[in-house]
């Protein structure tokens, strides 16, 4: 989850969108995107709806990374996505359950269990994820709920993870040898008291402020600018701001929409 924009400041639009892009244009660089959708286990007509937005709203299919939860994936969800190469797996942790106590934010990969205990779930839903999704699984654990422990993150490149991705700018050292992280920075989602859509100009509001920051070199300009969606949560209006964000983006000339496998293999900057 991201922060919010102040509330009583003026919200964004479309056009304030355009016309931050329409700066990395004229400055002769170009404003990378990658979309992360969370919380997947299953086929459905949810997920189809996603698969046909990924493959229709350009000229070419927009890369799409699911987290998929490893407890939960259902072998058949590997068969529906047998042949859309644009689309990869990442690790949703191990079964998105909160072991925080009561009164505590939740977070599977915390500090309230023996670290060998986690990541020994994580190990066999690393290799649950190889086996299902093949050569479409990128090593990456996504945390449910965009937390993990320190003590979990560091141990990542140890159990054969290439990548970590939670939520917010991620500091200057983004890489440790082939370790990286690429994180979220735009959540179309409101989760308090409830989950629902944040509001077309919050939301645009998110976006903007991580390409101005990378742009004016307050954060790294190399990580690409997060999409986060949950197509399971999705109601109309996310759906509509979802297709016209991406339509939008994608036919912007100062735009590239990166897939897992460039975002965790490199820093993020486009070759």
């Amino acid at each position: 989850m991201t922060d919010r924009p102040d509330a009583n400041r003026p919200t964004s639009t479309w056009r304030d969108l355009t016309a931050e892009l329409d700066r990395w244009q004229k400055a002769g660089r170009k404003a990378t995107f990658w979309w992360r959708d969370d919380d997947v286990e299953a086929p459905g007509r949810r997920l189809d709806r996603l698969l046909d937005l990924s493959e229709s709203v350009a000229a070419k299919p927009l890369p799409l990374a699911l987290a998929v939860i490893p407890a939960g994936a259902d072998p058949a969800l590997a068969d529906r996505l047998r042949g859309l190469r644009h689309v990869s797996v990442l690790q949703h942790g191990w079964s998105h359950a909160n072991h925080a106590p009561e009164g505590e934010r939740t977070i599977e990969l915390g500090s309230h269990r023996p670290a060998r205990a986690v990541l020994r779930e994580l190990d066999t839903g690393r290799e649950r994820m190889g086996r299902l999704f093949r050569g479409r699984f990128v090593p990456v654990i996504v945390p449910p709920w965009n937390r993990i422990a320190p003590t979990i993150a560091r141990a990542l490149p140890r159990h054969d993870y290439i990548g970590l991705s939670s939520s917010g700018a991620r500091g200057r050292q983004r890489r440790a040898g082939r370790f990286a992280v690429a994180n979220v920075h735009i959540d179309i989602f409101e989760w308090h008291p409830r989950a629902r859509f944040a509001g077309t100009g919050p939301v645009i509001d998110q976006a903007i402020r991580h390409l101005a920051a990378r742009r004016e070199g307050r954060v790294d300009p190399d990580e690409p600018t997060g999409f986060m969606t949950h197509h399971l949560q999705h109601d109309a209006a996310c759906w509509r701001f979802v297709e016209r964000f991406l339509r939008q983006s994608a036919a912007h000339p100062a735009v590239r929409w990166l897939p897992a496998s460039r975002v965790f293999a490199a820093t993020g900057r486009p070759q």
